[in-house]
């Protein structure tokens, strides 16, 4: 490899390179406890490529961690297999930390819970191993000119193909079908939920007029009736047909302004004869309607 300098080369802008990885741990139970420590269970814990590539092309070292009561808690591997095999009897977080041959580029920490214990019988029984697995993926953003040659001329593993205990191709067709469908649903209701607000628009905007019509009858029906009147003087002289009776009652209807009709009666007591006409007084502006005698 020729020398690229401090920098690695300098980076390469806008380039991104991904290697799928699987880390995880598998476990066999022992069938009872060791009587010398107590221990239940042997296990690893791993990194390993997904694609079954040699990872030592650019990683350096892999850097575990493991629980304190542990002697030399701390495991660095320099070649394959990236894996750390002990005993032990409780399930504890081991941190996994990634350095690459390239300096320039930061380490990688990854954390995994180690398990132990589950519910299946034949795991249980030490039939059968447990295998506790996760696929995620190394991003290198604007790699160097180094780290680039390096993640581009990779060499498949000499050692025989790792066998992946979960089929992670299945995994993840499934988990895209699961997607696409939760979309498609998230889509419906999105649709099913705006065809209601549309509606519910148009019922608030209907009661919102039929309120404004109510209102206008409201403001009709509280005004005051204005109604056409005849205007008499303060004292008005209504004449009256003769008669020879005695006495005689004169029945004369005035129509107030406010469009009521008051019947008035006027009666003379003249012997001789009724009076031909008749003063009325008011301060109000009044309608005669009818006269009789």
């Amino acid at each position: 490899m020729g020398d690229f300098g401090p920098d690695s080369g300098g980076r390469i802008k806008g380039l991104t390179i991904i290697k799928p990885i699987v880390y995880g741990n598998i476990a066999r139970y022992f069938g009872k406890k060791r009587e010398e420590d107590g221990h239940t269970h042997q296990w690893t814990v791993y990194v390993k490529s997904f694609r079954n590539e040699d990872l030592s092309n650019y990683v350096k070292k892999v850097h575990f961690k493991l629980h304190e009561s542990y002697p030399n808690q701390n495991r660095v591997v320099t070649k394959p297999p990236y894996e750390v095999t002990e005993t032990g009897w409780g399930e504890f977080e081991v941190v996994i930390k990634i350095y690459f041959n390239d300096s320039n580029e930061r380490p990688v920490t990854l954390y995994h819970l180690l398990k132990l214990f589950q519910s299946e019988t034949d795991i249980m029984l030490g039939k059968k191993s447990l295998v506790c697995e996760f696929y995620d993926e190394l991003m290198f953003q604007d790699p160097t000119q180094m780290m680039h040659q390096l993640l581009t001329n990779v060499r498949p593993i000499m050692m025989g193909t790792y066998r992946h205990e979960n089929d992670f191709e299945e995994k993840r067709e499934k988990t895209v079908n699961n997607i696409l469908n939760a979309k498609n649903k998230i889509r419906y209701e999105i649709a099913e939920l705006n065809e209601r607000l549309k509606q519910s628009k148009e019922t608030i905007l209907k009661y919102k007029n039929e309120i404004l019509k109510m209102e206008e009858c409201d403001d009709v029906l509280t005004q005051p009736l204005q109604c056409p009147t005849t205007s008499l003087p303060s004292s008005t002289a209504v004449s009256l047909p003769s008669a020879t009776s005695s006495a005689s009652t004169v029945s004369l209807n005035v129509s107030v302004d406010n469009g009521a009709t008051t019947p008035t009666t006027v009666t003379t007591a003249t012997t001789s004869e009724v009076p031909t006409s008749l003063s009325i007084s008011s301060s109000a502006t009044t309608s005669i309607n009818t006269l009789s005698i």
